[in-house]
C-alpha cells in the first residue's frame, strides 16, 4: 500500500494486542471531529476512556476479518474489520462481506488510506468468492461520509436510525 509522497503502509491481520493502537486511532479521529464541531457521529469523548467503546474495539480487533495498516515504524494508521452484517441493519438477501469498521488516521501522509482499505475489502470479497459487499455509516451532518462510500462504488440501500443516530446502509456488487 504505497503511493507517491505517502508513508509506506503494510497490511496485517489485527489481534487484541492492537486494541490500544486502534483506540488511539479512534481518539485521533474524535479529536478532529470535536475540532470541526461533529459531536453527533461518535461523540466527543476519547474512546480509550469509554468502557463500552473499549469493548467494541476489542471485539472488532478479535474478528478473523480484522486488519491494521501500519507504517514502517509500526504505527497503526488504519483499521478495517470485515465480517457479518451488523444487527441493526436488514439481514442480507444472499452471501456478502460486510465492512463492519473502517477508521483511518487524519495524518496527511496517509491521506487516501480509507479508499485503499475499501479496495482491499473488495479484494477480500473476491478471494472469498463473494460479489456483494455492504457497509453502514453515519448519515447525518454534511453527508460527506455517505458520499465517500458512494465514491468507492457503493449505492444507498436504506436509511436507518439507532437510538437517534442517523445511519445509511450502502451496498456494492463487484
Amino acid at each position: 500500500m504505497t503511493e507517491a509522497g505517502k508513508e509506506t503502509l503494510n497490511l496485517r491481520r489485527a489481534s487484541v494486542a492492537d486494541v490500544p493502537a486502534v483506540l488511539a486511532l479512534f481518539d485521533e479521529v474524535i479529536a478532529w471531529f470535536v475540532s470541526i464541531g461533529n459531536l453527533q457521529q461518535w461523540g466527543g469523548e476519547p474512546w480509550s476512556t469509554v468502557p463500552r467503546r473499549i469493548g467494541q474495539v476489542s471485539d472488532a480487533c478479535a474478528l478473523p476479518g480484522a486488519w491494521v495498516a501500519q507504517n514502517d515504524s509500526g504505527e497503526v494508521r488504519g483499521f478495517l474489520a470485515l465480517g457479518e452484517s451488523m444487527p441493526y441493519v436488514p439481514a442480507p438477501t444472499g452471501p456478502e462481506l460486510y465492512v463492519r469498521v473502517l477508521v483511518a488516521s487524519r495524518d496527511a501522509r496517509v491521506r487516501g488510506i480509507g479508499r485503499r482499505l475499501m479496495a482491499f475489502a473488495d479484494e477480500q470479497a473476491r478471494a472469498a468468492g463473494l460479489d456483494h459487499l455492504r457497509v453502514d455509516c453515519y448519515a447525518g451532518g454534511s453527508g460527506d461520509l455517505v458520499r465517500f462510500y458512494e465514491s468507492c462504488g457503493y449505492t444507498r440501500i436504506t436509511p436507518f436510525t439507532v437510538e437517534g443516530w442517523p445511519g445509511m446502509l450502502l451496498g456494492r456488487r463487484l
